[in-house]
């Protein structure tokens, strides 16, 4: 299993951890076996039987005389069972310091583990492209990044209890074989069926939790899409929908699970099951004497007493592959996010985006998206510095997608977008972002401070004085000193404690304070009043100087007094130039000017 695999490589980083608590489950495990030899002398000393051990010692009794038999040899039997009790007591407590130990270094890999994966989880989604954020559901991912990252906790944690488990078997095994190899012999005969009766249930098993694990993706992409949509679920009185919706949802993942859990729990019975058919075989040969003779009392009891003990690690054991299958299939999702290709590499780009560039051009761009669907269709166009021009046209005309090209938050399909007449691919693209102050007809705000969503990213570390010169400069100021705590209002999740214009303007100001030489303007004036949008409209003028702006407007009001209109259609440049000039033409630009001013 590939999956396994890698899953299971996380244990590097705390092999010395992991390795430590092996050696002491290890330790454990011998000490619990040296507990079950040490009922010979007791069943001998209690029952009267004499000495503590048998002059025809079994190899158990010989490593138990070579252990302890200068203690017990010259005691009387009721002091020699004192010491036993107090050996047995001793070794119980040396046995479950050890546990104690291997279990919580196991628990620091574990957690360990879970962190690691869930940080590479979330760097590397860090690094993937818009597109694979149009195709994966917010919900769906948060469940990858926490629920099924989460799962690789009981694979590491049945790793170091299958170890732990395998190591008692094989000191189990050897006890059996030092009481009496006969029957020991016998039991290897047997037990292999408890595995073998197993690898059916384990397949079905990997197969339903992988159901379960995107069944439960599902339920919780319908959650935190409808609490993302609840101003729309409300005003359109859509309740009994999204909760017919979830409630949907909700039973396909409690019926998948409960199909994986059905099989997961079958393992339980079906292995102990096997395991007692064994046991059974093993002890009618001991009691028969088909395995060589019948055992002395104390032996035999001893040795039903270590088998009976064998069958909870070697139930674990069989347990251990469903476990792993479980774990795997969950992770196998994580997995699908980790081999999503990011985003290019830029380490071999040294090339910064230029501080002013003169020029920035698109020379016959195509964009597709999908087999068929062209957004942008030959679009040439070239935007001098400090030259603001507009881009209006119906909706899906491909004007937002124009402005991801700079960015690179969308590639050409065919053709070259240049600054200075250098490809953008040339260029650092970390550099080439700072270079852009982005405001879309969507503010997004996080559930921060207002001031530390104005000084954002690369210029979190900016000044007071310089968060409050963009909130003045963005019109936001005003508002921001009425909030309950000022600058250090935390503004809710998606600025959910402010009205749309409040959000809008806070994020010019998270733009402004960039002070970049390329702005792009994505409606963003759209949700202020009339008022708030003159007042911005002035600051921004007061910073085009010398930069190079593009403006997404469908209230042409706002576009009036740009130097260049680039009317769009079906991904075409159809019109170009002033406001009069596109006026008095009577194209495109006229008729939707005409329709706003009626």
């Amino acid at each position: 299993m590939q999956s396994a695999g890698r899953l299971l490589a996380g244990l590097r980083p705390y092999r010395r951890v992991f390795v430590t608590g092996l050696a002491l489950g290890a330790l454990a495990s011998v000490f619990d076996a040296f507990t079950f030899s040490l009922l010979i002398p007791f069943l001998r000393l209690l029952f009267g039987a004499g000495s503590a051990l048998a002059q025809a010692p079994s190899a158990a009794e010989r490593v138990l005389k070579t252990l302890v038999g200068d203690w017990l040899g010259p005691l009387e039997p009721q002091a020699a069972l004192t010491v036993v009790l107090l050996l047995i007591a001793g070794t119980i407590a040396l046995k479950n310091v050890c546990l104690f130990g291997a279990g919580y270094a196991n628990s620091v890999v574990q957690e360990g583990v879970v962190r690691d994966l869930r940080t590479r989880l979330f760097a590397h989604v860090q690094r993937l492209g818009l597109p694979f954020f149009g195709a994966t559901r917010g919900g769906e991912l948060a469940a990858r990044v926490v629920a099924d990252a989460e799962q690789a906790r009981g694979a590491v944690h049945g790793l170091g209890h299958a170890m732990r488990n395998a190591v008692l078997v094989v000191v189990y095994l050897a006890l059996l074989f030092a009481l009496s190899w006969r029957l020991a012999l016998v039991a290897l005969l047997v037990v292999p069926t408890v595995a073998l009766g197993m690898r059916p249930l384990l397949r079905a098993v990997r197969r339903r939790a992988a159901r379960a694990a995107a069944a439960r993706g599902d339920l919780a992409a319908v959650a935190v899409e409808s609490a993302a949509a609840a101003r729309v679920v409300k005003a359109y009185a859509g309740e009994a929908g999204e909760r017919r919706q979830f409630d949907g949802a909700a039973e396909r993942a409690r019926h998948s699970t409960l199909g994986a859990q059905r099989l997961t729990l079958l393992a339980s019975p079906l292995s102990e099951t096997l395991g007692a058919a064994a046991l059974v075989v093993l002890l009618v040969a001991s009691g028969t004497g088909g395995a060589g003779g019948a055992l002395r009392p104390e032996l035999f009891v001893t040795f039903v007493a270590v088998a009976l003990r064998m069958l909870s690690p070697m139930k674990a054991l069989a347990q251990f592959p469903a476990l792993l299958a479980e774990s795997v299939a969950a992770t196998d999702r994580v997995f699908e996010v980790l081999d999503a290709p990011a985003e290019a590499d830029d380490a071999a780009v040294v090339r910064p985006f230029p501080a002013r560039p003169d020029r920035v051009e698109l020379r016959d761009v195509w964009v597709r998206y999908g087999a068929d669907r062209w957004a942008l269709r030959g679009v040439s166009l070239r935007v001098a510095r400090g030259e603001v021009v507009a881009l209006v046209g119906p909706s899906g005309a491909g004007k937002s997608t124009l402005v991801d090209l700079l960015p690179r938050f969308v590639e050409p399909t065919r053709g070259t977008v240049l600054a200075d007449d250098v490809p953008l691919v040339a260029f650092d693209r970390r550099s080439l972002r700072r270079a852009l102050g982005i405001v879309s007809q969507d503010p997004v705000l996080f559930n921060d401070t207002v001031r530390a969503n104005i000084a954002y990213g690369d210029r979190a570390g900016a000044s007071d004085v310089e968060v409050e010169a963009a909130a003045r400069a963005a019109n936001a100021h005003g508002f921001i000193t009425r909030l309950p705590a000022g600058y250090a209002t935390v503004v809710g999740e998606r600025g959910s404690r402010l009205s749309g214009g409040e959000r809008q303007r806070i994020a010019i100001a998270r733009a402004l304070l960039r002070d970049p030489p390329i702005l792009i303007l994505d409606e963003a004036t759209a949700q202020l009043d009339a008022e708030a949008e003159r007042e911005v409209q002035e600051a921004i003028g007061r910073l085009l100087e010398g930069r190079t702006v593009l403006v997404i407007a469908h209230r042409l009001a706002t576009v009036a007094r740009a130097d260049r209109i680039i009317v769009l259609d079906a991904g075409r440049i159809v019109e170009e130039g002033s406001h009069e000039d596109l006026v008095a033409a009577g194209g495109m630009y006229g008729r939707l000017h005409a329709m706003q001013v009626v």
